[in-house]
């Protein structure tokens, strides 16, 4: 199901590559702002260490075949680093994976994140054979629900108290969207 190496994806802008070390200062530098923070499931950073952590976490998680996580860059910048995304929580019995991702601030309502999403979708179905392909958001989250109806993905409903962030439970909407449903687009 995972790769020799680590594929890179290539859209109009963007250039989706592997999580180096080196992205450190960058992923420190927008996971220490409470904007990008506010809604994602760790708290906001305060210190380079966490980033190196992030960035470990991922790596090894990408080995162990559990997730992939790409760098999102520009391709005229393709070593700075701009935000994440990526697939995890496979389930292969299933054929179904969730996504994720994050942005600088910076880069917010330019469809950075649209592309890069709409990039990594058909790889999911392609590459990974998934059949389903979802996404949890806290309900007040209406810039990711922008973001998933636009790439093709229907809510499905409220989880209510489903996750236990930042020392309280959150509800988590459901976002899903079917292999059949999207080679008909």
């Amino acid at each position: 199901m995972f790769f020799k190496e680590f594929p890179t994806i290539q859209t109009d802008r963007l250039l989706l590559r592997a999580l180096h070390f080196t992205d450190a200062p960058a992923l420190f530098d927008y996971f220490s702002k409470d904007e990008v923070t506010d809604f994602y499931d760790l708290p906001t950073f305060q210190s380079i260490e966490e980033a190196h952590e992030l960035l470990l976490a991922w790596q090894e998680r990408y080995q162990n075949q559990e997730a992939i996580r790409w760098a999102i860059t520009l391709q005229e910048r393709p070593d700075q680093l701009i935000g994440t995304c990526g697939f995890h929580n496979f389930s292969i019995e299933n054929a179904r994976a969730e996504i994720g991702y994050e942005l600088h601030p910076n880069f917010w309502r330019n469809g950075i994140m649209t592309e890069a999403i709409a990039a990594i979708i058909p790889f999911g179905f392609t590459k990974f054979e998934l059949n389903r392909i979802e996404a949890f958001i806290d309900p007040a989250n209406i810039s990711s629900r922008k973001l998933l109806e636009k790439v093709g993905l229907q809510a499905e409903g409220v989880l209510r108290d489903y996750f236990f962030e930042k020392g309280k439970f959150v509800d988590g909407e459901l976002f899903s969207l079917l292999k059949r449903e999207y080679s008909i687009r």
